[in-house]
């Protein structure tokens, strides 16, 4: 019981991190509840028994990822929302999914409340271990990781292209800047 209080207080604060990152004009501050929000979620993977993907979630998405999300931030001087023409658009577009959002799970609860509850699968004791990822990553799943390697190689690449300033596709985008 216990466990279950924990762990629903726990999902309170992803989702209020959650709301906290979609309704601030501060894009730093954005981005500051987005690192809670991971680091919320990898307390919620600890007490479902993942401490493997739980430190794969703080290292890589609340560290590195959050770290360049800042960078970019901070270099671009994008550190607040500007009032444009098309968020009354963008606003009417997000109340639309909203509303289909919730509909599918007010739909999926009812859905699920006529089945009878199951018990569910004690994983085996290696489950999620860095042996067994690492085997199945580098074994049945080598071609997607390899595809995806390349795929941001080629961001990266596209990246440094792009914020090169004596390209000629830089000048397109910023002309009259020498």
């Amino acid at each position: 019981m216990t466990s279950m209080i924990f762990f629903s207080f726990m999902t309170v604060i992803v989702i209020g991190t959650s709301i906290g990152m979609l309704v601030s004009r501060n894009a730093v501050y954005s981005a500051l509840f987005l690192v809670l929000n991971f680091a919320s979620v990898a307390v919620l993977y600890i007490t479902l028994g993942a401490p493997f993907i739980a430190m794969a979630q703080v290292t890589v998405y609340a560290g590195a990822i959050m770290i360049l999300f800042l960078f970019v931030i901070m270099l671009l001087g994008a550190e607040r929302l500007a009032d444009e023409a098309n968020s009354h658009r963008q606003r009417i577009l997000a109340v639309i999914l909203v509303a289909v959002f919730l509909t599918e799970m007010i739909a999926l609860v009812l859905f699920q409340a006529g089945l009878s509850p199951r018990e569910l699968a004690i994983p085996a004791s290696d489950f999620a271990s860095p042996a067994q990822i690492g085997l199945l990553l580098f074994g049945t799943y080598l071609l997607p990781f390899e595809i995806t390697s390349l795929i941001l190689l080629v961001a990266i690449i596209g990246a440094i292209v792009l914020t090169k300033p004596d390209n000629t596709l830089g000048r397109r985008i910023h002309p009259g800047k020498e």
